[in-house]
């Protein structure tokens, strides 16, 4: 008898983990499964993972990225090239501000930002200037914020307009430098054909490779959670047969009342296109901006008597319409 079932696969297992490498394994993935979950997981973890970035810049004297310091070896671009290769942690949602004050002729790192208890330096050794001079001054202030992927600067320009001599810059969120994943046969009972799958993570340092891993495949469940099943297709309420009497009884109260409350509740939300009118009524309503027929009812005939391409058959053709079900114009 053919086995109907797909076995489960193994859970992900640790090859190696050195420093912000890691290589994991799954095994017995049905056959072609390999493929479709090592791409999967590849693109999530290279547009999902969340990370820090520098997103606003304010250095002293420098009031726009295409210019230079006195007492500075590198110019300001130079000097931006240099802040965005810092990796850093962050602990809070709300964006970050950090520090940098420098006197006197130094190399200035990433181990000379001021931060608070939120924010943490990954690569504390990166090189930000080098200042040449004993009078030499360096200072700067940062904002840092977390995100996904990668943020141009003309987006994030309409959300934080910046005030005078600060930077905006292009915010590569992503902690991930590199994923890579290989595919290989292996036997599962008689079978030679099911797949074995290696991914190769590489991250900044700021989130291991291991978590990861973890957050992507969370990340796919949640996905796919989210897809199950069909959206049932709405289907038209079935129709009531009511009473004439009753039917006279809710007449009469609608005119001496001037609202119809019992039968047309459903009825005033019907849009203008699934009532019975003629096409030229119907697309003379729709250029008057009147959607439903709720809309249609409250208006008067002299409104109606003004919309092109009505006239006095389209108003007794709405009438009639209207009446059917006990709702009439405004008065």
């Amino acid at each position: 008898m053919i086995d109907l079932n797909i076995i489960m696969p193994s859970k992900p297992r640790i090859i190696s983990e050195e420093g912000n490498k890691g290589i994991y394994e799954i095994e017995g993935l049905y056959p072609g499964y390999g493929q479709t979950l090592g791409n999967s997981l590849r693109r999530i973890i290279l547009s999902s993972m969340i990370g820090t970035a520098i997103t606003m810049l304010k250095i002293e004297n420098a009031s726009h990225e295409f210019t230079t310091l006195k007492g500075v070896k590198e110019d300001i671009i130079m000097i931006i090239l240099n802040f965005k290769k810092i990796h850093f942690k962050l602990a809070s949602d709300e964006p970050q501000v950090a520090t940098i004050s420098i006197k006197g002729a130094k190399t200035v790192t990433a181990g000379d930002i001021e931060t608070g208890g939120q924010v943490e330096v990954v690569n504390s050794d990166q090189v930000i200037a080098t200042l040449t001079e004993k009078g030499a001054e360096f200072k700067a202030e940062l904002t840092l914020e977390r995100g996904i992927g990668y943020v141009p600067k003309e987006v994030l320009q309409n959300t934080r307009p910046p005030s005078i001599g600060t930077i905006i810059l292009d915010a590569s969120f992503t902690p991930i430098r590199r994923v890579s994943y290989e595919v290989e046969n292996m036997r599962v009972s008689d079978r030679t054909d099911y797949n074995r799958l290696r991914l190769t993570i590489e991250t900044d340092g700021s989130v291991s490779p291991h978590s990861a891993l973890e957050k992507s495949i969370e990340i796919m469940i949640n996905q796919l959670k989210a897809i199950i099943g069909f959206k049932e297709p709405e289907s038209p309420e079935a129709e009531v047969e009511i009473p004439t009497k009753k039917i006279d009884k809710i007449a009469k109260s609608a005119e001496t009342d001037g609202v119809v409350e019992a039968l047309d509740n459903d009825f005033l939300k019907t849009r203008i296109e699934d009532l019975d009118f003629s096409s030229r009524v119907a697309k003379a309503l729709a250029g008057a901006s009147i959607r439903t027929a709720g809309g249609l009812s409250r208006k008067r005939e002299a409104d109606l008597s003004e919309i092109d391409g009505l006239g006095e058959k389209g108003i007794k053709e709405i009438k009639e319409v209207l009446g059917r079900n006990s709702v009439t114009l405004k008065d």
